[in-house]
């Protein structure tokens, strides 16, 4: 729950859209739609996410507005599970698997069908007793002021956010340039003027269509 206990690095977005009417409750049971599911008992590789509360990752129901809407600022976290198993302890099991296999039946070599079958049955049996990797990523969204804060910097975690946000409450997040605090236009040319070009940093000269030096 980093987002509400103190300083942070944050990627920050424009939400684009129109919320609806009765937003409050519409928000409620889309979040609890879209809210982290506990995956059946013999989860596979496969990654599970879903919503779940700042406060502790083991919750995922948002019936009470008090554990995660403060006033017009919606706070949540995106938790992701994946199971991953040990390569190279996997390869070596599988080889001696397949060694058995073949010392059973008198045979010099395991067929390809029959060592991706065993494969398959060992994965089964090692994720049926494998816990998974969490990682629990936090977010504000200020719904009157039309911002969102992710506690990330890395895109692949904002990218799957965007995913997550848009497939939930049907809006667009739209990464935000320190540019679009500049509405006059003339104001971000003048700006962009001013910033070294990549050749007198040591760089290869780069030309800009549509600008003129």
């Amino acid at each position: 729950m980093g987002i509400v206990t103190g300083p942070m690095t944050l990627a920050r977005f424009r939400v684009v859209g129109d919320r609806p009417q009765g937003w409050r409750e519409v928000f409620r049971d889309r979040l609890n739609d879209h809210a982290f599911k506990e995956p059946p008992q013999g989860q596979g590789k496969e990654e599970v996410e879903g919503w779940v509360q700042v406060h502790n990752l083991l919750d995922a129901e948002f019936d009470d507005f008090n554990r995660w809407l403060y006033n017009d600022t919606v706070v949540l976290a995106l938790r992701v599970d994946k199971k991953r198993l040990p390569a190279k302890l996997l390869r070596a099991t599988l080889d001696k698997r397949a060694e058995a296999w073949c010392a059973e039946r008198d045979v010099a070599r395991c067929p390809n069908a029959v060592k991706a079958e065993l494969k398959e049955e060992l994965e089964h049996e090692w994720l049926a007793r494998t816990l998974p990797s969490v990682s629990v990523t936090d977010a504000a969204w200020n719904i009157e002021g039309g911002w969102a804060v992710l506690h990330s910097l890395s895109e692949g975690v904002a990218d799957r956010f965007r995913k997550r946000f848009y497939r939930t409450f049907g809006l667009k997040l739209v990464p935000w340039s320190p540019l679009d605090w500049l509405a006059d236009a003339p104001a971000v040319e003048a700006l962009m003027s001013r910033a070294p070009m990549p050749a007198q940093l040591g760089g290869p000269e780069v030309h800009l269509a549509g600008r003129s030096e």
